[in-house]
């Protein structure tokens, strides 16, 4: 967060917060509107660009900042007692889930993120969205138990197989609500077809004893 925006009250940060959340969520980066954000948020629009430069520092801002929050409160509640990387990966779903649940609103604007195609930012988010892919799967396939993958296993391009699988799940599902419109509540469907595809590489690179 901007050192300028944490010399506000908490109220306030929350009420700019919010309404900038709910603006770029409904109507994407190009076609929220400053004015609509000031109004909501009850500030004038001079305080707001007192704040950010822009609408675009704002909008990238806000991607960093919930990023940020959802990231910290994932993994303080990830088990990582469970070393088995495929019941991690369940947990994973199961968690994801519950924190869409908690943060409908986060989640509606990281939807929205993941579809923009403005020039503006689209870069920017891209790079970001790398670098965070990056330091997530590192901490997620951290301390794993490799005793159960079968002899002779290729351990780093067995968990590449393991990420691509999920990153092109993923781009898939994106891509899917993106053409349907689907919201959050659409993704139950998702979850379960994730989940068949982690049982089958379970058992493509598990020892054959341990998937029975």
């Amino acid at each position: 967060m901007t050192s300028k925006l944490l010399s506000l009250n908490p109220e306030k940060q929350e009420r700019i917060l919010n309404a900038a959340l709910k603006e770029f969520a409904q109507k994407g980066y190009e076609n929220a509107s400053t004015n609509e954000i000031v109004k909501s948020a009850g500030i004038s629009k001079g305080l707001l660009f007192h704040y950010f430069k822009n609408k675009k520092e704002l909008y990238l801002f806000l991607y960093n900042h919930f990023a940020e929050v959802l990231s910290e409160e994932f993994f303080q509640e990830l088990d990582f007692t469970e070393r088995d990387i495929f019941e991690r990966l369940k947990n994973l779903m199961i968690l994801k889930s519950r924190l869409m649940a908690r943060h409908p609103e986060i989640f509606d604007f990281m939807m929205s993120v993941s579809m923009e195609s403005s020039a503006d930012v689209k870069e920017n988010l891209n790079n970001t969205t790398t670098e965070l892919m990056h330091h997530s799967y590192s901490k997620l396939f951290d301390n794993i138990d490799l005793e159960k993958f079968r002899e002779g296993t290729d351990i780093q391009r067995t968990i590449n197989i393991i990420l691509w699988t999920l990153q092109g799940f993923s781009s898939q599902e994106l891509e899917k609500a993106k053409r349907l419109n689907k919201g959050l509540d659409d993704f139950d469907e998702a979850f379960q077809e994730a989940e068949v595809y982690i049982n089958m590489m379970k058992k493509a690179f598990y020892k054959s004893e341990i998937t029975k």
